[in-house]
């Protein structure tokens, strides 16, 4: 059942580190919003479900819950 969102999402293509347990994984940042994210990853295996999100060029860091995993993209909600 698709719901509809709280925010709307803007399209970007930005980098971005997946960081958890004293380390991080790269990332691509396909959309955002005030409520979460839809990020690119070479894998979503071993990406824990609650991490930390860092945008550099946004100046980003939120903590994060992913809500669906789907091949190579990751959708998140921030807490």
């Amino acid at each position: 059942m698709n719901r509809p969102r709280i925010a709307a999402r803007r399209r970007t293509l930005k980098t971005g580190t997946i960081e958890f347990g004293g380390g991080g994984i790269d990332c691509t940042v396909r959309n955002i919003s005030e409520t979460g994210a839809a990020l690119e990853v070479v894998t979503p295996l071993f990406i824990p479900d609650r991490f930390t999100l860092f945008v550099p060029s946004e100046q980003l860091k939120r903590l994060c819950r992913i809500a669906w995993r789907k091949q190579k993209r990751i959708g998140v909600t921030f807490d």
